[in-house]
């Protein structure tokens, strides 16, 4: 599933998994792969969003406002992907064969995050103030180095 995926967009899937450890969560969510995303200061996804003005502190309140910790610790065995975070992966893929891209990156998936629109991710995001189109104009500019 992860072929096309840009070294440091595997590295956020990565750590979506230990954000869902962490919470003690057994499953990935949008809000996990938005945690994880956000972690990765050298992908451009992180450029967008502080080109936005949007603090990456606020983020991840944003979402450990949303999502509560499990009681009890989760096994290290794989985790499943929830329906909404499959739906943002696949939306991100859309984003990156429109952009004319081979890989998927952090933005294709910051995109996807918002584009699939209910999930936790999505939320917290809207509620920043970020819209698709401004997260898309945004992308191409830091994607395609234009002024």
């Amino acid at each position: 599933m992860f072929d096309r995926f840009t070294d440091e967009a595997r590295k956020g899937m990565a750590l979506a998994r230990k954000e869902a450890l962490r919470l003690n969560h057994d499953y990935i969510g949008t809000e996990h792969i938005l945690a994880g995303l956000i972690q990765l200061t050298a992908d451009p996804a992180v450029t967008i969003l502080g080109n936005l003005g949007l603090p990456l502190d606020q983020i991840r309140s944003g979402v450990e406002k949303r999502v509560q910790a499990g009681s009890f610790p989760v096994g290290t065995g794989a985790l499943p992907f929830t329906r909404r975070a499959i739906r943002s992966l696949e939306l991100a893929v859309e984003e990156s064969q429109q952009m004319g891209h081979s890989y998927i990156g952090g933005a294709h998936l910051l995109l996807g995050l918002l584009l699939e629109k209910e999930g936790v991710a999505a939320q917290v995001l809207l509620d920043l103030g970020l819209t698709t189109d401004r997260v898309r104009a945004e992308a191409i500019k830091v994607l395609f180095k234009a002024p």
